[in-house]
């Protein structure tokens, strides 16, 4: 792998995000599965399982009065980006490698931070979509209620798509084959959405189950998000473990990256 200066590394990123963006939405079945599938597990989980839409009797403040589908917001939020990590961006860039693209780009002068920089902005901004499109969803079907520390979700939400585009990049940097990489990436994601919260949301996780969700990535970022909407704390210690694994993935995603 070549070593160029900075400039040259950044040389062409905005048109080759651009032509990444077109070819995403070009992938009918991908864009769908990234955009709308959150929504769509919310509209799920909230119309077909009984009692969801019942308001919680038997559990301590804050949960008491709240309808159980209000505890899946961070589960889905956590799941909108799990779904483009761990789903999209790996398989999407085994297939150029395994196509030889990737081979053919590094004649150019783009670095992999440039590949790796402008597929994390193409899923990025699809990322944003699926957010606002699942609270619009949660609060015109369910009344769901906003946080109660916006920015303090905010800051959660970002950290924890940040950590878990990490895991994404990851993967795709040494998948040899778009199936590899898919393969990889489901093995990932569901045991993701188990810490998550995805089958136990809130009060319903045990403790045990919780405190290791608390040190995956996406477990955090469910359980900070759960904070920021339903207590008035700061979740330091999810915070910290999220930013850790930016700090840690991204420059080994990097240095691991391979063209062909």
């Amino acid at each position: 792998m070549s070593t160029l200066t900075a400039p040259t590394a950044t040389r062409g990123l905005g048109a080759l995000a651009a032509s990444e963006a077109r070819l995403f939405l070009r992938d009918v079945g991908g864009s769908f599965f990234a955009l709308a599938f959150p929504s769509v597990l919310l509209v799920g989980v909230g119309l077909a399982i009984p009692g969801m839409r019942d308001p919680i009797t038997d559990a301590p403040p804050p949960w008491a009065g709240m309808l159980p589908i209000h505890l899946y917001l961070p589960v889905v939020l956590a799941a909108v980006i799990a779904t483009p990590a761990l789903t999209t961006l790996p398989v999407v860039l085994a297939t150029y490698r395994e196509q030889g693209i990737l081979r053919r780009l590094s004649t150019t002068p783009m670095r992999p931070q440039g590949v790796l920089v402008a597929q994390v902005a193409v899923n990025l901004a699809a990322l944003v979509v699926a957010a606002v499109l699942a609270l619009t969803v949660g609060a015109l079907t369910f009344d769901a209620p906003l946080p109660d520390q916006p920015l303090v979700a905010l800051l959660a939400f970002v950290l924890g798509a940040a950590a878990m585009f990490g895991v994404g990049l990851l993967i795709a940097a040494r998948a040899p084959k778009a199936s590899s990489a898919s393969g990889l990436g489901m093995l990932v994601f569901f045991p993701m959405l188990l810490f998550a919260g995805m089958w136990t949301p809130g009060p319903a996780m045990p403790e045990t189950l919780a405190t290791i969700g608390a040190y995956t990535p996406l477990g955090a970022a469910s359980q900070a998000m759960t904070t920021a909407w339903f207590h008035g704390d700061f979740p330091a210690l999810e915070a910290v473990v999220m930013l850790a694994y930016v700090v840690v993935l991204y420059p080994l995603a990097t240095k691991l990256f391979r063209w062909s």
